[in-house]
């Protein structure tokens, strides 16, 4: 019973859920660009090229049959997916600068109030006066 309290424990950690939560929307991310690559990148490549259609592309060695096309359509994918993942974490850490940057200047733009120095003094001045 100790072993599923400390599974039940593991799995509900917050890293653990965001973890899960990423690879899904990876997933899913990888089905759109595999589609955006097969669907709309590769005929209009496949135009540009003369109509070459590149899952056919393959060579025979020996008995065996290279897909090197299919291998190119996959180059391409993983590119996409790179370029989307350096685009979407350097716009989040855009948006993390501006925010500090915002912070900064309302930190600084704050009135200073008194330091503790002044504070005890104006009590001990009252206390006198008392």
């Amino acid at each position: 019973m100790k072993v599923f309290k400390d599974f039940k424990d593991f799995i509900s950690k917050g890293n653990v859920m965001d973890m899960a939560v990423g690879v899904i929307i990876g997933g899913a991310f990888g089905k759109i660009v595999t589609s955006l690559v097969n669907d709309i990148l590769m005929p209009l490549i496949g135009i540009l090229t003369g109509g070459i259609d590149f899952t056919a592309l393959s060579a025979k060695v020996g008995d065996a049959e290279v897909m090197y096309g299919s291998f190119i359509q996959s180059v391409i994918d993983f590119l996409i997916i790179a370029l989307c993942i350096f685009f979407i974490t350097k716009s989040i850490a855009k948006a993390g600068e501006k925010l500090k940057k915002k912070q900064a200047e309302e930190a600084a733009a704050a009135p200073a109030g008194p330091t503790s120095e002044e504070l005890l003094t104006e009590i001990r001045d009252l206390l006198k006066n008392k």
